[in-house]
């Protein structure tokens, strides 16, 4: 199988747990660059942030943002975007504001979230440390719904930060049973995300897969969560890190070492090294018929 698309994950993928992007992972995209396979990043990441990772990967590709809720080159460039309604969402601040909870707006350009305090330290960190503020600027206010009542915004995700699972049930209950159009994500660390139906990374892949004239099959996903998942299983090589969790490894054809030792320069030496270039594998084929 001629592979032609490598879809990669950011978080516990390609970067290293401190954030890092190793030289050695780098060279293997570069690498693999030159047997002309199409390499793009599909991430819960807003699409700045990972346009970031992709710069420093000198890729120009379009990016599976959002968990694939935006689809870009650039955000002028879109290949698809879906949102939850300005509506909706203010609909959907007003039953959270009434838990214990901290709540981030995610839109293409920037985040809103709210500054009550919750007795969590591992969330305090999780929202300080989410995304860049540089590249994707962040401002929290007292009141959410009374921000989005005087200016009402589409975004693409809403991350919610729960002081207590108790919390966490209770308004995931309560946001089914008040709402259609959206799905609710149970995370770790009591996080919820709270998507636009119908998005996934796999949806991603293969709207960004017909835009190509790329099958599924043609491509390799590299993944290490479980979002990763339905990904993983449908791609003509599904790959799992090292550090992904047991159902993740059971899912894909092939696992590999763990971000920390490199997995992703590791895969692709062991099974790109091989693979031709579709040009020069076209010229044997027109040698063999003379």
């Amino acid at each position: 199988m001629i592979y032609k698309l490598l879809a990669l994950n950011i978080d516990g993928t390609l970067l290293k747990n401190n954030g890092r992007l190793e030289r050695g992972t780098k060279e293997a995209i570069e690498f693999v660059k030159k047997k002309d396979v199409y390499i793009t990043l599909m991430t819960g990441r807003n699409f700045m942030s990972a346009k970031k990772v992709a710069k420093a990967l000198k890729l120009d590709s379009f990016l599976i943002t959002f968990h694939g809720a935006v689809i870009g080159r650039s955000l002028d460039e879109k290949l698809y975007e879906s949102m939850i309604p300005a509506e909706k969402a203010f609909n959907i601040v007003q039953i959270l504001e009434n838990f214990d909870c901290n709540i981030r707006l995610l839109h293409e350009r920037y985040s809103l979230g709210n500054r009550k305090k919750i007795q969590n330290n591992m969330v305090a960190k999780t929202i300080l440390t989410y995304g860049d503020p540089f590249f994707y600027p962040t401002q929290f206010v007292d009141s959410l719904g009374d921000v989005l009542r005087d200016e009402p915004i589409d975004v693409a995700k809403i991350d919610v930060f729960f002081a207590s699972e108790e919390e966490r049930e209770e308004a995931v209950e309560t946001l089914q049973n008040a709402f259609t159009g959206i799905q609710l994500k149970k995370q770790q660390q009591g996080r919820i995300e709270i998507l636009p139906s119908g998005v996934s990374k796999l949806n991603g892949l293969i709207r960004l897969g017909k835009e190509l004239n790329i099958s599924l099959k043609e491509m390799v996903v590299i993944g290490d969560g479980m979002d990763d998942i339905p990904a993983i299983e449908a791609a003509g090589l599904g790959v799992a890190m090292g550090n992904a969790p047991n159902e993740a490894k059971k899912a894909a054809n092939w696992v590999t070492r763990s971000n920390e030792q490199l997995g992703v320069a590791y895969m692709i030496k062991e099974h790109f090294r091989k693979q031709q270039r579709p040009e020069f594998l076209q010229k044997i084929r027109i040698a063999e018929q003379k």
